[in-house]
């Protein structure tokens, strides 16, 4: 009795210890990617202070004011903010995107179906600017901004639309556990709105095995499709 009890003792207390190392271990890789997403988010932004000068003056000029676009998003533990990104949409189709736009089926009860897909308004027309911005994600370059500020981070889930997340079940609520990115695994594995499920997959996949190794690769390979873009 006396040798089941310290041997239970034992196994205790190795679990406690694998734990505390694991909570260790992963407090350190969210202070450390907080700290370089501050360092790079800054120098990424100064190096492209003169590109982001010239893409307001190119917008103001053309297309007029607005020059940025505003969206309410959902971040890390389900709190919102107003993501910035640079106008790619006419006027007229700007106040478009911010109507209400999805009358959600109460069957939504168990949580988004993995069927659901974004739909973009037929009357959504873009600017001639934003076309360009949009094929090189260059409308993105506001975004560094909230990743300097703890918004966002350069790796993460992409930032939800808070009427789609308030639908979310405690599965898919998980990926909200961390920051969302300006690119993502879900993002390099092609995964976008127009297919729901799967991005949610990718998404817990990624939060469930975030590391430094996994948040280079799909940083290193997000650069390189940009690169081959702007080969092209």
């Amino acid at each position: 009795m006396y040798k089941v009890k310290k041997g239970m003792m034992k196994g205790m207390l190795e679990s406690a210890k694998t734990k505390t190392n694991y909570f260790i271990h992963i407090n350190l890789y969210f202070f450390f990617k907080r700290l370089l997403d501050i360092i790079l988010g800054v120098v990424l932004f100064i190096l492209l202070l003169p590109l982001f000068i010239f893409i307001c003056y190119k917008i103001a000029r053309k297309e007029g004011k607005p020059i940025f676009y505003r969206e309410l998003r959902v971040g890390k533990n389900n709190r919102t903010f107003m993501m910035w990104s640079f106008r790619t949409m006419t006027n007229g189709s700007r106040v478009i995107r911010q109507l209400p736009p999805y009358p959600f089926p109460s069957s939504w009860g168990k949580g988004v179906p993995d069927y659901f897909k974004i739909t973009r308004d037929q009357n959504i027309t873009f600017t001639e600017t934003g076309l360009w911005l949009s094929k090189y994600h260059l409308d993105k370059i506001p975004q560094l901004i909230h990743v300097i500020r703890g918004e966002m981070s350069l790796v993460g889930p992409s930032p939800e639309r808070p009427e789609i997340a308030d639908y979310y079940n405690r599965q898919q609520m998980k990926r909200l556990k961390v920051r969302p990115g300006i690119t993502g695994f879900a993002q390099i594995e092609g995964a976008t709105n127009k297919n729901h499920g799967q991005k949610i997959k990718y998404d817990l996949y990624y939060t469930e095995n975030c590391s430094y190794k996994l948040d280079a690769k799909i940083f290193f390979r997000s650069v390189r499709r940009l690169f081959i873009k702007l080969a092209e």
